[in-house]
């Protein structure tokens, strides 16, 4: 399946009792269109706010199911799930396919703004207002001195039993006017990794710490309470 949803609502991917997830709202669909149970694993899950606009995940469901309900799959998902979260196409993979395992990689895009007027009003669910103004070119340095498999982990919140090693393919600042984008590509990401990448180098965008700095966190072996979480967004 791919899927896409506007994460403001809900409190991230994974279920949650007594919250509303993405997960959790797609397996009730699920169930209710297929009346059969559904387990989802996913590519990759999200914190939170977080948005997603190309999202996948899979299940295993009988063969008789599937056949019945493919042609209109899609259409009778739309009708039972809230506006906030869409699935766009559904596929037959092979028997071997795993959402998680199978990924290649991961990308995120973080958007903000040091516009002293704050994020346009139909973008300000997805793009967050800075307070000061920012060096992207300081950023971009950063950025290129985090590149390559590292330990990451004093940008990650550590999960029982989860390397913090990961590969970061890309980590570009691209500035358009008052808003920033940084596009972030790995082979996976560790919990809250993308949003203290960003943290780090708004840091240094804002002059109170060198380009230097964030690579230089490469030698701890914990988070490092210094680098702030950004704020969830896209």
């Amino acid at each position: 399946m791919d899927v896409s949803y506007d994460g403001a609502a809900l409190h991230g991917w994974a279920r949650q009792p007594g919250q509303r997830t993405v997960q959790g709202d797609l397996e009730q669909a699920l169930a209710m269109v297929l009346r059969v149970p559904v387990d989802l694993t996913v590519a990759g899950r999200t914190d939170a706010g977080v948005h997603a606009t190309g999202q996948v995940a899979h299940c295993d469901v009988p063969r008789p199911v599937w056949e019945e309900h493919r042609q209109r799959l899609v259409r009778r998902l739309r009708g039972v799930l809230s506006p906030d979260i869409a699935v766009r196409a559904v596929a037959e993979t092979s028997p071997d396919f795993d959402a998680r395992f199978s990924a290649l990689g991961r990308h995120y895009v973080y958007r903000l703004t040091d516009d002293a007027a704050g994020p346009p009003p139909l973008r300000r669910a997805d793009t967050v207002g800075w307070p000061r103004r920012l060096d992207d070119a300081a950023m971009t340095e950063a950025a290129g001195l985090l590149l390559g498999e590292h330990d990451f982990a004093a940008f990650c919140r550590r999960r029982e039993g989860a390397t913090t090693i990961r590969t970061l393919l890309a980590l570009d600042v691209v500035r358009s006017g008052p808003l920033i984008k940084v596009f972030a590509s790995a082979d996976a990401f560790c919990h809250s990794m993308v949003r203290s990448l960003v943290g780090a180098l708004t840091t240094v965008g804002e002059g109170r710490r060198p380009p230097e700095w964030p690579a230089a966190l490469f030698a701890r072996t914990e988070r490092a309470g210094e680098v702030p979480v950004a704020p969830a967004g896209d």
